[in-house]
């Protein structure tokens, strides 16, 4: 294995589950330069693997969301924990990312939590996508990371929501969310947010908002 990892468990999401992570941030193999042509530097290499405290409030938050069968999308997915949680529930959702090796980790980690297979796309914000089709529900966390990126994920999302579609993103105050909010108001959404202090199962503290878009087919 040319990378190492570690197994970390994690609780306040229902029943606890267990993900294969990276080790730490220092793990980098891209020896065919598949990730570099996805636009992932080796600095960024690492970040899909790592379980983060924002994917863990918008796993939380997936405990409850009413699936009344909706079709969900979690866009860069990473470890997709939120993605799990509804599968877990009967979702019928789709993990997405650009990482070549996060398909592959979702794969082991639905063995490892003894999960059915659940369904996975490629899916670069930056490029067509014409594989993904739309969905009722988009989620996210912390995806609004650099400046460029509130035009980019709003037109992403445009491509892939239905008309009456729902978005859920978890924003640790990066700093970009009045220009995302901006962008998304644009394109006939409206906004509401939801200030997290803490974080789920064991605590600690959480600094950041779950951001909730609706965009009705009246727009």
């Amino acid at each position: 294995m040319p990378y190492l990892l570690k197994i970390e468990p994690v609780s306040g999401i229902g029943a606890e589950l267990r993900l294969r992570c990276l080790l730490d941030r220092q793990q980098y193999h891209d020896p065919l330069g598949e990730a570099e042509r996805e636009g992932i530097s080796s600095s960024a290499w690492p970040i899909f693997g790592m379980l983060w405290p924002s994917g863990r409030v918008l796993a939380h938050a997936m405990l409850s969301y009413p699936l009344d069968g909706k079709r969900i999308l979690e866009l860069g997915c990473g470890l997709a924990l939120a993605s799990l949680v509804l599968h877990r529930r009967g979702g019928d959702v789709t993990a997405s990312d650009c990482h070549p090796l996060a398909g592959e980790f979702l794969r082991k980690n639905l063995l490892l939590n003894q999960l059915p297979a659940m369904k996975y796309q490629s899916g670069n914000w930056a490029r067509s996508n014409p594989l993904l089709g739309r969905f009722d529900v988009i989620i996210g966390s912390d995806v609004l990371y650099d400046r460029g990126q509130p035009q980019v994920l709003a037109q992403f999302i445009e491509q892939h929501a239905q008309p009456d579609a729902q978005v859920l993103i978890v924003d640790p105050d990066r700093g970009n969310r009045a220009a995302f909010n901006r962008e998304m108001a644009a394109r006939g959404y409206s906004h509401s947010e939801t200030r997290v202090a803490a974080l789920p199962g064991e605590g600690g503290k959480y600094k950041g908002r779950l951001l909730k878009y609706l965009k009705t087919s009246a727009h």
